[in-house]
């Protein structure tokens, strides 16, 4: 008997058919059946079943003599099933990898319950996917199973039969079985939750639910959604046949007005000729099955006041008058907004008008984000060196607590913002400040950089459609034309920029600032950095951190991290910082041994407390050699990359460390300790020789007594020896596999 049986009713989704079986026959978990039921469906999906079936002895295609519907293709497939446990996917779904595993597993900690409900999101054509926005229901914290009255939020949750295992035997006792017609999921759903002995919740999406543009059943305009008053008949039959569940009749009768209502507010779903018919059908619902005593949110009493006593002409009064007032406060908005741009701007001129302050900077990284980066350092070494500055930082409010104290914060679009900008004498960015900046005289504009360029940037791009994306090539020349400093960390990046950004600025080959700190942090502090992040003492931790895939519209993992923890054993932990995955795999549950720090501000903290590096293409590969230790690069997909974005010379011939072309590849690499060896070692030598010659904790005051102070007798200061050079060193570890070797 298998564990799982996956039932899967096939009608005109030939399209995406193969995409839903495969994505059960590529799970890691194995022990399962498939019990494809072609609905006499008059497209290949029929004979895509029989494929599947000929393919793998687990496939079980069921050929119908007649369209039933859903429902009752759903009620042969499980005829056929000998599962324990029940998993319906519709044709055009997929699970995620691992989805079985991971309910499997969640069934064997929760003791085996009735029913285990789990999270979907939702998949758009464009390949955007966007994860339940209820998905804190499913929090998996308290009693491992309950019952639905300890939990009854869980109905708010959407009511369908695909994001739930069910237990067949529990199924079978209760005699459950769909219906024929529309909204077949609500007969079933509810029932089966309110007569569950135990149900149990797993916070991880398991299935993405395809959105299609046309095509689906429930968004044609038909008089079968009238069906939707036959199925809640059903419901509520069945809590008359059981007097202990009368506690959910007030539920379902709220949970009923809803679901009419929002039917007869779509307009693609009712006939026009039908919709007055419909609201009659409503009203009698609402008057035979009305039980007071749920609480009903303040915007919905009324209509469903007026849905119970029939008043649709009222109602559609009352709802255009809300769909006008809508559009109205979203006309008042827009007027608010344009109002308000046009006093900034006049501001801005009044300001740019008045004298600069001689000793205030503006400091800002990386769009508008947090305090990082060498913006960060160089205005820390501003208050440390320069008496009497006023320093201020530009970032979101969300970032305000990231500013250290005696720094100014600055929300961007406001007043003070704007002010700052016109007075300030001193402007240092990593990126390019708000493009309704006019550069006065007597304005010192420092662009700091986001590390060594590896990939195309700048006008290099003219000729990269796929990675320039738009760019206003004009703007940028026109934002390059205010730097008056350049900042550089090697003669590599000086070279690249004055060609890929030309104008008449001056390059300051200093070094990176933001890299200052692998040279000034000592093993304590290391150690803190480690604790704070949750790494397990005498624990290796690799930092995972790819970079952005231009040629992609929606960003995939390129590596399958809970696989390699797997690989490497209890000793290893990923530090997993991924650029926002559109897919549905960005939302999965986290492993226990992969710490996700993709939201966290300072990539200088993850470096310091990682014991080695994965990445690609990220620039982050420059800065990280300087800590020495290993690198190990994930190059899957390199001719494409090269294709799209394009790179400035081959990093497969002159790596920071091991090269992996594969997923298998590398998790060898990891397996035989060739990621430490001594040709490694040798490698990130020849690297940071190359990329890292200024790099030893002064460049920050470098630029400040350059660019702050003028001074230029002596500039650069003395860079010693890449062999006097220090960096920071890992805290001392007991355990097998903590240490890393060179």
């Amino acid at each position: 008997m298998p564990r799982f049986s996956v039932i899967v009713p096939a009608f005109r989704v030939q399209a995406y058919l193969h995409a839903c079986l495969d994505s059960v026959l590529a799970q890691s978990f194995k022990d399962y059946e498939i019990v494809v039921v072609d609905d006499c469906s008059p497209d290949a999906c029929g004979p895509i079943a029989d494929e599947y079936a000929n393919r793998d002895p687990r496939v079980t295609a069921l050929h119908l003599p007649r369209n039933t519907g859903l429902g009752p293709a759903r009620n042969a497939g499980m005829s056929r099933a000998g599962g324990d446990y029940l998993i319906f996917l519709d044709g055009d779904d997929t699970l995620l990898p691992d989805a079985l595993q991971t309910i499997a597993d969640r069934i064997d900690a929760t003791g085996g319950p009735d029913v285990l409900m789990y999270d979907y999101a939702r998949t758009y054509w464009t390949g955007r996917s966007v994860r339940n926005v209820l998905a804190a229901h499913l929090d998996e914290g308290g009693p491992a199973r309950f019952r639905l009255t300890d939990r009854p939020e869980l109905l708010q949750l959407l009511m369908v039969v695909w994001n739930k295992a069910y237990r067949r035997a529990f199924i079978e006792a209760e005699g459950f079985t769909f219906p024929p017609g529309y909204y077949e999921d609500t007969p079933w759903t509810y029932p089966v939750l309110m007569s569950a002995g135990s149900i149990a919740v797993l916070d991880a999406v398991c299935v993405s639910y395809r959105q299609r543009r046309r095509g689906n059943i429930l968004s044609t305009t038909s008089e079968k959604h009238f069906d939707v008053f036959d199925q809640y008949d059903r419901v509520f039959a069945f809590i008359d046949s059981r007097p202990e569940l009368a506690l959910w009749r007030p539920v379902m009768f709220r949970r009923m007005l809803d679901h009419f209502s929002a039917l007869f507010a779509s307009r693609d779903r009712l006939p026009h000729h039908s919709r007055a018919a419909f609201f009659r059908r409503a009203a009698a619902s609402c008057r035979r099955y009305r039980t007071p005593g749920a609480p009903v949110p303040r915007r919905a009493l009324l209509r469903h006041g007026l849905l119970r006593l029939g008043a649709r002409r009222t109602y559609q009064a009352l709802s255009g008058a809300q769909r006008l007032g809508g559009r109205l406060r979203r006309g008042t908005a827009a007027v608010r907004r344009a109002v308000r741009g046009a006093a900034l701007r006049a501001h801005y001129r009044i300001q740019s008008r008045l004298p600069l302050r001689s000793r205030d900077a503006v400091f800002a990284a990386r769009g508008g984000g947090g305090y990082t980066g060498s913006p960060a350092a160089i205005e820390a070494k501003v208050r440390e060196l320069v008496p009497g500055v006023r320093t201020a930082w530009i970032c979101r409010a969300v970032d305000a607590h990231t500013v250290p104290t005696g720094t100014r914060h600055l929300a961007p679009g406001t007043f003070a913002h704007w002010t700052a900008l016109a007075r300030s004498t001193y402007l240092v960015n990593d990126a390019a400040f708000d493009r309704g900046l006019v550069k006065r005289r007597g304005q010192v504009l420092l662009q700091t950089h986001e590390g060594t360029p590896l990939r195309t940037v700048g006008t290099d791009l003219l000729d990269r459609p796929a990675a320039a994306r738009g760019t206003d090539f004009e703007q940028l020349l026109r934002s390059v034309d205010t730097w008056d400093f350049s900042l550089s960390a090697n003669p590599h990046s000086t070279l690249v920029r004055e060609r890929a950004y030309p104008s008449a600025y001056l390059t300051l080959e200093y070094g990176s600032p933001r890299n200052d700190v692998y040279h000034r942090t000592g093993p304590a502090d290391v150690a803190r950095l480690r604790e704070t992040l949750g790494i397990p003492a005498g624990s290796t931790a690799l930092l995972y951190a790819p970079t952005h895939r231009d040629y992609r519209r929606v960003q995939r993992p390129a590596l399958d991290l809970e696989r390699l923890v797997r690989v490497l054993g209890p000793q290893f932990v990923v530090l997993a910082r991924a650029p926002r995955l559109a897919g549905p795999g960005g939302h999965r549950a986290p492993h226990p041994r992969i710490i996700d720090v993709s939201g966290h501000r300072s990539v200088e903290t993850l470096a310091l407390a990682s014991d080695a590096l994965i990445t690609d293409y990220a620039s982050l590969m420059f800065d990280y050699v300087n800590l020495d230790r290993p690198v190990v690069l994930h190059l899957a997909d390199i001719e494409a990359y090269e294709a799209a974005r394009g790179t400035y010379f081959d990093i497969t011939t002159f790596p920071p460390g091991i090269v992996a072309r594969g997923q298998d590849e590398l998790f060898d690499i990891f397996a035989t300790d060739h990621w430490r060896g001594s040709r490694s070692a040798q490698l990130r030598a020849a690297f940071r020789a190359r990329f890292c010659p200024y790099d030893d904790g002064y460049a920050a005051e470098r630029v400040v007594r350059r660019v702050f102070l003028g001074e230029t007798d002596g500039m650069p200061l003395p860079v010693p020896s890449a062999a006097r050079r220090t960096p920071a060193a890992l805290p001392a570890q007991d355990g097998a596999g903590a240490g890393v070797k060179s």
